[in-house]
């Protein structure tokens, strides 16, 4: 059964899914885990957790933002390199 649904997700589902998992666990990996081991307090802790999530919100929203003008701009983008 997981085959057949998977194989109704369309490919750029799946690669956009692996992409958001890997980019999650290269946040947990290179953000989360210094900063969380970086501190003995457990308040010091999740305040560096509270922190790496608001660095993770502005990478989210820069990378909406470069996508959206991307989008918005293809026209032009095209032109440029000779489309």
């Amino acid at each position: 059964m997981t085959v057949f649904f998977a194989a109704r997700i369309g490919t750029e589902y799946l690669l956009f899914g692996g992409a958001g998992l890997v980019s999650l666990l290269a946040f947990a990996a290179l953000i989360l885990a210094p900063a969380i081991g970086s501190f003995g307090r457990t308040w010091e802790k999740a305040t560096a957790v509270l922190v790496s999530v608001f660095v993770l919100a502005a990478l989210l929203a820069i990378g909406v933002a470069i996508g959206v003008l991307i989008v918005y701009y293809w026209d032009d983008i095209n032109h440029l390199f000779g489309g």
